[in-house]
Parts: structure tokens; C-alpha cells; sequence
């Protein structure tokens, strides 16, 4: 059974200080036992709010790397770009920020491509801070003919190539993804989530575990570690 402890908060403002606290904490854990801190946060509108508030933090960013959980196939200065909100914020404090993807016709071969990098980081992630979409996605883990390899690939594999089946309208294009098997081998997992639809979704995701039909239930039902999970209307 899934192991989640559910943070409620009165707004946005409210999340966002509790969340950055608890990723500083986490990344503060780490450098001191290890000297070094590797985190994987998400893309969309709800985590830039906590990177300004995580920003403030006054923690050894040298000794940081960050990634994307996932990256859409666009050029690292588009719009679009998860990695490029990310480095905005953080290269300036002086953290490493890795992208995993870039603008690639092939997303197989772009999924590869990003597994190779992967593989030249110490692993596994001290944290991977996860969304959570409508449809019940996670990371870029969506619906489609590529989910089964992105649930199911070896444990060594930590990114794959992704086509969502249903292209979502604010971001029509293929990703890359950590698998599975990547985001349960982190030593934290976080999930950030806004709006009383996405609870309810989540909630129910969880309790079908193994037998949901959304990614986030089938990710979350391997999960040996416990998942924080923040939430506000």
C-alpha cells in the first residue's frame, strides 16, 4: 500500500513557503552527509513560485545538480522549455542544472540520448519533486504507446523517449521522461498539486495503486518510501 502523508495549505503563497523549506531541508540533508545533492524537479505553472522562495535559501548551490523530471523536444531557449525555467533561477546562485533534452524530430533516440547523460551523475536523486497533470500523468509519463516502456523499463534505464497519446494543448510535442523505475529510486519523493479536481484524481489514483489507470497510481504503487504530498486549492 502507498505510504502518502497529505500538507494542506490556506493558498498558494502558503504552499510554496512549505514546500521550498522542506527541498532546502532535504538538499541541506544531503550535502551534508554527501557533499553533494542531486534533485529532479518538474516543469508547469505551480513549482515557479517555490524555486522563488527556495531561492532565498542560503545553501551551498555550487554543490547542487539539477534536472528536469522530464523536458519537452524544444530548443533550451523555447518557451516551453522545463529546463530553461529552472536555470533561470538557479544557474544565477551557482547550482549545476543539467538539461536532458533538446529539440529532436526522434524521441526515441532524444530518450537515449538523455539516459546516457543520466548515467554520468551519482545516483540515485536525493529528491525527485513530482506534478501531477488533469489526465493523471506524471512527470511526462503519459498515456500512450510509449507508456509501458517508460513504467516498465530496466532499473538501470533513467529516461525515455515519450509521444503522449493526446498531445496537451499548452505543450504539443514529445518529451523525454525519467522512468519508473528512476523516480522510485530517489531518496524523497515530493508531490506538488493544486485544485480540488487533482486531489480527488490523486486520491483515488492512489488507492487503486497497481490497478489505476492513470500513470501517477501505477508509478506511485512500487514506492517503498514515503510521499510527501502538498497540496492547496
Amino acid at each position: 500500500m502507498i505510504e502518502a502523508e497529505w500538507w494542506e495549505y490556506d493558498d498558494e503563497a502558503e504552499l510554496a513557503e512549505a514546500v521550498a523549506g522542506d527541498v532546502a531541508f532535504i538538499i541541506e540533508s544531503a550535502l551534508d552527509a554527501r557533499g553533494q545533492a542531486l534533485v529532479a524537479f518538474p516543469g508547469g505553472s505551480t513549482p515557479p513560485p517555490v524555486f522563488a522562495a527556495l531561492a532565498k535559501k542560503k545553501l551551498k548551490w555550487k554543490n547542487v545538480t539539477i534536472i528536469p523530471t522530464d523536458e519537452r523536444l524544444v530548443a533550451v531557449n523555447d518557451p516551453l522549455s522545463n529546463v530553461a525555467v529552472i536555470a533561470k533561477t538557479f544557474i544565477p546562485l551557482g547550482a549545476r542544472v543539467l538539461p536532458i533534452g533538446s529539440e529532436n524530430k526522434d524521441h526515441r533516440m532524444a530518450g537515449k540520448a538523455a539516459d546516457a547523460r543520466l548515467q554520468d551523475l551519482h545516483w540515485p536523486p536525493d529528491l525527485v519533486w513530482l506534478g501531477v497533470g488533469a489526465d493523471g500523468h506524471t512527470a511526462s509519463i503519459f498515456p500512450g504507446a510509449d507508456l509501458d516502456e517508460a513504467l516498465n523499463a530496466p532499473k538501470a534505464r533513467r529516461a525515455v523517449g515519450v509521444m503522449p497519446e493526446v498531445l496537451p494543448a499548452e505543450a504539443p510535442v514529445a518529451r523525454v521522461t525519467l522512468t519508473r523505475a528512476a523516480i522510485l529510486s530517489a531518496r524523497a519523493i515530493t508531490i506538488v498539486v493544486r485544485g480540488k479536481d487533482k486531489r480527488e484524481m490523486l486520491e483515488k489514483a492512489i488507492k487503486d495503486g497497481p490497478l489505476s489507470p492513470t500513470p501517477v497510481g501505477r508509478v506511485l504503487a512500487d514506492a517503498e518510501q514515503p510521499i510527501d504530498i502538498h497540496w492547496c486549492a
